[in-house]
C-alpha cells in the first residue's frame, strides 16, 4: 500500500507564465520517455518480478516511489508555466476580445481546450500517453537495459527541452530531474555490474556532463548524482546493490539515505475564464 505527504519533491521556482515552456515540458511527463513511463515501468517490472532475489525488486520499486514524486513536480511545474496565461475574466476580454487568444497562439490547445490550463497526460503534440510504452520482459537483464535506456533518453531529452527555454520554473525541475535520472543510470548499471554485464562497454550513453548545466551543479554538490531516497517504511534490500563505487564518470560513492524534506504544494487558483472549477453557489 502506499502513503502520501502533501509536499513536492522539489519546489516550484517562480517566474512569468510560458505556455510554449509548458508544451515543451509536456514531452516529460507524458512522452514515450517521460516520468509517467519511468513510473509505471518501474512499478510493473518490481510487481511482476519472481524469485527470491529482492534485493533487485526493492531497487525497481524504490525507484518507482520516487518516480511518483517526479510525475507530481512536473505536472506541477506545468500547471506553474500556464497559470495566468490568459486574461482573468471569461467574454469580450484580452486581445480580440478573446481571453485565451494570445496566450494560445504557441501552445498546446489541449492544454486550454481539455485542461484549463493544467497538465494532461500526453506529449507535447497533444498525444496521449499509452501503456505499450512500458517494457517489463520478466527478464532481469533486459529489464534493466531497457531502464539505462529509458533513463538515458530522459535525460537527453530533458538536455534538449533546457536549451529551449530561460524560464527559471521550467530549467529549475529540470535540473532536478536530470541530477536524479544520472542517479536511476547508477542505480540500473550497478545493478547490470553485479549481474556480470559490462554495460558502460555496451552502452556508453549518455556522454554528457550534468556539471555545465548551473541547476544541475548544485544538486550535484548534495550528492544527490550518487544516492538514492528510500521511500519505504518497511525494510529494503536495496543497498545490497546501490553501494560502492559509482559506475558512472561522476565517480563518489553510492548511498541510500531518506528523501529530502518537501516543499508546498502550490494551490492552483480559479481560472473564471476557463470556467474552472465552476462550482455553484450550492458547491461554495
Amino acid at each position: 500500500m502506499y502513503y502520501y505527504k502533501e509536499e513536492l519533491i522539489n519546489p516550484i521556482v517562480p517566474d512569468k507564465p510560458d505556455p510554449v515552456a509548458a508544451k515543451a515540458l509536456q514531452e516529460i511527463l507524458g512522452g514515450r520517455f517521460g516520468e509517467m513511463r519511468t513510473m509505471n515501468q518501474f512499478f510493473f517490472q518490481s510487481s511482476n518480478f519472481r524469485g527470491k532475489a529482492k534485493q533487485f525488486r526493492d531497487l525497481l520499486k524504490g525507484i518507482f516511489l520516487e518516480e511518483i514524486a517526479h510525475v507530481e513536480l512536473v505536472q506541477h511545474t506545468i500547471n506553474a508555466l500556464l497559470d495566468d496565461s490568459g486574461a482573468p475574466t471569461p467574454g469580450n476580454s484580452g486581445v480580440d476580445e478573446a481571453p485565451l487568444d494570445e496566450s494560445v497562439k504557441h501552445a498546446l490547445p489541449h492544454h486550454y481546450i481539455m485542461g484549463a490550463q493544467s497538465s494532461l497526460p500526453e506529449d507535447a503534440n497533444g498525444n496521449p500517453w499509452l501503456g505499450s510504452y512500458v517494457y517489463s520482459h520478466g527478464n532481469l537483464i533486459a529489464d534493466l537495459l531497457d531502464n539505462v535506456v529509458l533513463e538515458s533518453t530522459g535525460v537527453l531529452q530533458k538536455t534538449r527541452i533546457y536549451e529551449m527555454s530561460s524560464n527559471k520554473t521550467l530549467r529549475e525541475t529540470l535540473g532536478f530531474l536530470i541530477v536524479r535520472d544520472n542517479a536511476h543510470q547508477n542505480a540500473f548499471a550497478k545493478a547490470l555490474e553485479t549481474l556480470g554485464v559490462d554495460w558502460g562497454k555496451i552502452f556508453p550513453v549518455p556522454n554528457y556532463d550534468i556539471n555545465k548545466y548551473p541547476e544541475c551543479r548544485k544538486y550535484v554538490e548534495m550528492g544527490y548524482h550518487n544516492v538514492q531516497f528510500n521511500f519505504r517504511l518497511d525494510a529494503t534490500r536495496i543497498g545490497e546493490i546501490f553501494s560502492g563505487e559509482s559506475p558512472s564518470r561522476n565517480a563518489g560513492e553510492l548511498s541510500i539515505v531518506d528523501p529530502p524534506n518537501g516543499f508546498e504544494v502550490p494551490t492552483l487558483p480559479e481560472r473564471p475564464n476557463e470556467h474552472s472549477p465552476g462550482l455553484t453557489d450550492l458547491g461554495r
